[in-house]
């Protein structure tokens, strides 16, 4: 596999930094999103020129792999891993989904490359403390449950951002409308508190698998 983990490093010849680049990268995002995001406007922006630039970095998928892992290394574990430690798993498992999920949120084009493989030291590091939780919580099949939290935080994430580019569309009043053809959604609308409903979906999960790992086992 040929990425920017797996390469060795160059010993540069200035004093631009790998860590500088990525602060760069990743506020440049910020800004202007995945579109806005070119290697000589990465170099603008570090006064420097492209050609120092390749030293450190190859191509532009290599800084969106750096800056997406920077995003990752916002997660803190260090309080989530005492409550592990502690007994608990529901607890820190909850902690580490909500924390990457604000994380994704404060840069809203993480969500538009989280299908690159994350094999960033951030993002390995907080998968391996989401296996080693649900390990020592006794599932059998942790990468099932892993996957199954992973994808619902990748889903309300990717949801959130795009209804909210397109202005959160008032919809009550479209299906109000049409309350005869769609009842429930009528009654109950598409509109819903972002946070509100992610714990809540989150608990539903939770629940679920706490359900599933004390089951009997089933022929």
């Amino acid at each position: 596999m040929d990425n920017v983990w797996s390469r060795d490093r160059k010993t540069p010849r200035q004093t631009l930094t790998l860590d500088r680049i990525v602060t760069e990268a990743v506020a440049l995002l910020d800004e202007e999103g995945v579109g806005g995001l070119t290697m000589r406007r990465l170099a603008e922006r570090l006064d420097t020129g492209s050609t120092t630039l390749y030293w450190h970095v190859k191509t532009k998928d290599d800084v969106l792999d750096l800056a997406l892992d920077a995003v990752f290394g916002e997660v803190a574990l260090d309080d989530l891993a005492a409550a592990r430690d502690g007994g608990d798993w529901r607890a820190p498992v909850r902690g580490l989904m909500g924390r990457w999920r604000a994380a994704l949120l404060r840069h809203p084009w993480s969500a538009t490359i989280l299908d690159r493989p994350l094999m960033g030291p951030n993002a390995l590091g907080r998968t391996e403390f989401l296996y080693g939780t649900l390990i020592a919580a006794g599932f059998a099949a942790p990468k099932t449950a892993a996957f199954s939290l992973a994808n619902y935080v990748m889903g309300s994430v990717i949801m959130q951002v795009s209804w909210q580019r397109s202005g959160e569309p008032d919809t009550g009043a479209f299906l109000r409308e049409r309350a005869g053809r769609y009842p429930a959604l009528a009654g109950h609308g598409l509109e819903h508190d972002w946070d509100a409903t992610f714990d809540e979906g989150l608990g539903y999960l939770l629940d679920g698998m706490a359900g599933a790992r004390s089951a009997p086992d089933r022929a």
